[in-house]
């Protein structure tokens, strides 16, 4: 776990689009320029999980909300504010292990490149500091 917490919850669900109860990021632990480190505590509240396990559209739902946060948190730093923005692909996403209720993961969000709008990130979670899930997402902002 990295140490320190940026945002907490509220704070992070100002950044998102998305509402409760389709929010799956609840802190950020490091923002920079090029990356983010988000995390979530899987609740029994959460709308992604079966029988005590986190499903995979949950975990791809939280790399991408942990991408917008990074936008979000950007534009907020501006003063302005962010746009809509979009998964236009993702790309080879591997899901090794799924969090149960109660487990709190981290993603660790790199960006590749971003060019007019479009994002192509490198997204890293992380349970207990074993890596569960990595792969790779092209965001596109809406004009």
């Amino acid at each position: 776990m990295s140490s320190a917490l940026v945002l907490e919850k509220e704070a992070v669900e100002n950044l998102l689009p998305q509402k409760f109860p389709f929010v799956m990021v609840d802190s950020m632990y490091s923002f920079t320029e090029t990356s983010l480190v988000s995390g979530l505590k899987i609740t029994n509240d959460n709308i992604f999980f079966d029988q005590d396990t986190f499903l995979e559209a949950g975990l791809i739902e939280h790399m991408a909300q942990s991408v917008a946060l990074h936008t979000g948190y950007d534009f907020f730093l501006r003063n302005e504010v962010a746009p809509t923005g979009y998964i236009g692909s993702i790309k080879e996403i591997e899901i090794k292990q799924l969090p149960k209720i109660g487990d709190s993961i981290q993603s660790t969000v790199t960006i590749l490149q971003e060019f007019a709008g479009i994002t192509l990130v490198d997204i890293v979670t992380t349970l207990n500091n074993e890596e569960i899930a990595k792969g790779q997402m092209k965001t596109v902002l809406a004009k």
